[in-house]
C-alpha cells in the first residue's frame, strides 16, 4: 500500500467532490421559486432547453459556469452571471449557445454577464463555430449600468461583434423565448435569422411603462412588440412558434441544413484510451502544492495509448515538450516538470521552476508545431523564471522573452489546464489567459497568482509593519503573528481556481478527469478555422 498516493487521491477525489457540490447549486440558478414562476408562464428552464436544443447523448462543454461566483454579494447574487454558455452539438453540428437565465433577475446584464458573452462571442469567431442565442432578459441591470453599458468591452461590443460575424461568414441564430429588452433587442435582430415564442417572446427598444412615460401612449408589451406583431405586422422576427418546444425544433431544422465548414486539417485518427488509469491522477497529485511529481506521470494518463514522443528529453528537463496525441488528434505538449532534475552541467534545478535551458527548449519546440500545423496543449505547474545573479548572467530574461514571443506568435490553437501553481511571468510564458489560448480550464488544485502565498505574505507584511510604524505603532511578535495570517489567509482565498474562475481567468474548473473531452472538443471547434495568418516571431533576443 502505497500511503502517499492514498493521501492524495483522498484529498483530490473529495476536492472533485466539492466542484461537483458547488456546480449542482449553480445549476439551480435563482433558485426554486423564481423556476416556478418560469414554469407558471410556460416557459422551460435555461438548462432544460439547452438538453432538449442539443444532440441526444451528446457532449456539452459549459463556458463560465462559475462565472460571478461570491461577486454582487449586495444586489443578492448573480448566479453564472445570469448567463449559460458553452460548446455543444446541434444536428451534428458543433455550435456555441448563449442562453440567458431568466431566473436570475429577470436574466438582467450585470458587468460579469457582458463579460461572459462577450468570451463566449471570442470563442465563436476565433473557431467560426455557429452561435445560438435563446434570449430571455430584462435587459441591462440598471443600478450598475456605469460598469456595463458605455466601455470598450461593454455591453456594445456584444452587438459589435454580431455585426462582425454576419460579415465574415459565421452563423447566428436568435430565438427571443422571454424579454428581450432596449439595447439588447438589437442582439437577436442583428442576428442572421430571429424567431419568437408566442406569448411569452417580446422584443422592443421601449416596454410600456417607458412608452407612456416617454410620449404618452397607453399600449400593452404584447401588442408593443410580442410575436403577432413583429411576424405579421413590423416583419423584425422570421418565425413565430406557439412554444419553446417548437421554437427550439425549428432551430435544429434549420442547424442540419446548413453547409459543411471549411476545415483546418489539424491531424486526427482513431482515438484510444491511455494505458495507464486516469483515476490514478488523483494519486500522483500532491495535496500540497509544493511537492514534487513527476509530470510524465500524468501525461501517459491523458495521451491516447500512453504513447509521447519527447522532445530534447535529456536538455532543459524543468519543461517537458513533447507529442502525442488526445482523442485520436496530434497535439504538441509543453508541461512544467515538478520533480528535481540534475542538468548535465550538474546543476540541480527545481521543479516547477523555468530556466534559460527549458525556456529555449519550449521555444524551438512551439516553433516546430508552428511548422507541422500542430495544435499546442499547455500544461500548467509552474512557480515562475529562476531568479539569482547566476540566472540573470546567464540571460533568463531574453531567455523567456523568447519563449513568450513564440507563445504569444503561434497561429496554431493553443489550449491551456492548470494544474498546479501558476505564478508570474510563468503564467504568461505557459500560455495564461493574456495569451488567447482558445480554451482554458483548472482542476481544482490550481493556484494562480503573481506570486506563491508565503512569499506574497511576507512581502505584503514588511510593506504594512512599515506603514505602521511610520504611524508610531509597536509591532509585537503577537501582533505581527496575527497580521501575517489574516494577510496570508486573504492573499490564498484570491488564489483558488474558484476566484479566478469567477472573474473568468479560466473557463471554468473541471475534474481532471474531463481533460482529455475539453482537449478534444477545443480541437474540434479549432479546426473549422482554417488558419490564415502565417508564423512569424518578429525580432527576438539572442
Amino acid at each position: 500500500m502505497d500511503i502517499e498516493f492514498n493521501k492524495n487521491e483522498d484529498v483530490n477525489k473529495q476536492s472533485v467532490y466539492e466542484l461537483k457540490t458547488r456546480l449542482k447549486k449553480i445549476y439551480k440558478g435563482g433558485g426554486e421559486k423564481s423556476a416556478a414562476k418560469q414554469k407558471e408562464k410556460g416557459k422551460m428552464l435555461v438548462r432544460e432547453r439547452i438538453a432538449y436544443l442539443i444532440d441526444k447523448e451528446s457532449k456539452f462543454l459549459e463556458i463560465g459556469a462559475f462565472a460571478a461566483e461570491d461577486m454582487y454579494a449586495e444586489q443578492g447574487g448573480c448566479p453564472s452571471a445570469g448567463v449559460v454558455c458553452g460548446i455543444g452539438y446541434v444536428s451534428g453540428r458543433q455550435c456555441m449557445i448563449v442562453a440567458n437565465d431568466a431566473t436570475v433577475k429577470a436574466g438582467a446584464w450585470f458587468p460579469m454577464t457582458a463579460k461572459k458573452n462577450l468570451r463566449a462571442q471570442e470563442i465563436a469567431m476565433e473557431n467560426r463555430l455557429p452561435v445560438i442565442y435563446l434570449v430571455d432578459s430584462a435587459g441591462v441591470y440598471l443600478p450598475m449600468q456605469d460598469e456595463i453599458f458605455p466601455d470598450k468591452e461593454h455591453f456594445g461590443r456584444m452587438f459589435r461583434n454580431n455585426a462582425l460575424m454576419s460579415s465574415d461568414g459565421i452563423v447566428q441564430i436568435a430565438a427571443i423565448m422571454g424579454s428581450c429588452v432596449a439595447g439588447g433587442a438589437y442582439l437577436p435582430i442583428m442576428s442572421d435569422e430571429a424567431m419568437i415564442v408566442d406569448g411569452t417572446g417580446s422584443v422592443f427598444l421601449a416596454g410600456s411603462y417607458l412608452v407612456k412615460s416617454a410620449i404618452g401612449e397607453e399600449v400593452d408589451n404584447e401588442a408593443l412588440g410580442g410575436a403577432t406583431t413583429h411576424c405579421e405586422i413590423s416583419g423584425v422576427t422570421d418565425y413565430k412558434h406557439p412554444n419553446d418546444q417548437a421554437c427550439l425544433d425549428s432551430i435544429r431544422n434549420i442547424m442540419s441544413k446548413m453547409g459543411a465548414p471549411q476545415v483546418a486539417g489539424f491531424d486526427r485518427i482513431k482515438p484510444g484510451l491511455p494505458k495507464f488509469e486516469e483515476d490514478e491522477i488523483y494519486g500522483i497529485l500532491p495535496e500540497n502544492r509544493e511537492k514534487p511529481y513527476d509530470m510524465l506521470d500524468i501525461i501517459h494518463r491523458l495521451v491516447d495509448d500512453s504513447d509521447f514522443e519527447e522532445y530534447k528529453k535529456l536538455y532543459g528537463q524543468s519543461i517537458i515538450c513533447g507529442l502525442g496525441r488526445i482523442d485520436g488528434w496530434a497535439v504538441g505538449i509543453v508541461a512544467n516538470q515538478r520533480k528535481v532534475v540534475k542538468s548535465k552541467k550538474g546543476e540541480m534545478q527545481f521543479g516547477g521552476v523555468i530556466y534559460s535551458d527549458s525556456a529555449d527548449k519550449a521555444t524551438r519546440f512551439i516553433m516546430n508545431c508552428n511548422q507541422k500545423k500542430i495544435p499546442l496543449v499547455f500544461l500548467q505547474d509552474v512557480t515562475g523564471f529562476m531568479v539569482g545573479s547566476r540566472s540573470e548572467h546567464g540571460g533568463i530574461i531574453k531567455d523567456g522573452a523568447k519563449m513568450v514571443n513564440a507563445v504569444a506568435n503561434s497561429v496554431v490553437p493553443k489550449f491551456t489546464i492548470v494544474i498546479g501553481n501558476s505564478y508570474g511571468a510563468g503564467n504568461y510564458a505557459m500560455c495564461g489567459k493574456a495569451y488567447d489560448p482558445r480554451l482554458i480550464y483548472a482542476w481544482p488544485s490550481a493556484k494562480i497568482a503573481v506570486m506563491g502565498g508565503a512569499q506574497a505574505a511576507k512581502v505584503l507584511l514588511q510593506i504594512q509593519e512599515a506603514s505602521l510604524k511610520t504611524k508610531g505603532e509597536t509591532i509585537t511578535a503577537e501582533k505581527e503573528a496575527a497580521l501575517l495570517k489574516e494577510i496570508t489567509d486573504r492573499y490564498n482565498s484570491q488564489t483558488t481556481p474558484y476566484y479566478a474562475a469567477s472573474r473568468l481567468w479560466v473557463d471554468g474548473i473541471i475534474d481532471p478527469k474531463d481533460t482529455r473531452q475539453v482537449i478534444s472538443m477545443g480541437i474540434e471547434a479549432a479546426n473549422q478555422s482554417p488558419i490564415k495568418r502565417q508564423f512569424n516571431v518578429g525580432v527576438i533576443q539572442t
